[in-house]
């Protein structure tokens, strides 16, 4: 197996406990299926937010989502001028059989204006 890193983001509509949980789950979940992965093959997942957001850590949308047993962190992304506001990221680790090249990488709502490129 390789471990491959699979981004990801998605953007808030607003800065609610619930709304953020329903959008992490939608951006995790997403990630897995786009890549054709289960939660077993995950090693790790690192979660940043825009500092805009401060109702909950995304991690514990993930923990909700049965994934206490996966390694998880949170952190601040820079607060840089312009940047797009209410911004959830994640960096997955992930135990696949899969070439870099193919792995997908996922932005929702309004975080796929980060990535226009490789945005699905």
């Amino acid at each position: 197996m390789a471990v491959r890193a699979i981004r990801g983001a998605t953007q808030l509509d607003t800065d609610d406990r619930d709304h953020l949980h329903a959008r992490t789950t939608e951006l995790v979940e997403s990630v897995l299926s786009a890549n054709g992965i289960g939660t077993d093959t995950l090693i790790s997942l690192f979660f940043t937010s825009t500092p805009d957001l401060v109702s909950d850590f995304p991690a514990a949308a993930a923990r909700g989502m049965g994934l206490g047993d996966v390694p998880l962190m949170c952190a601040v992304e820079i607060d840089v001028p312009g940047a797009l506001p209410r911004i959830v990221r994640v960096l997955a680790h992930a135990d696949v059989e899969v070439p870099r090249s193919a792995v997908r990488h996922v932005y929702l709502h309004g975080a796929t204006a980060l990535r226009k490129d490789i945005a699905q």
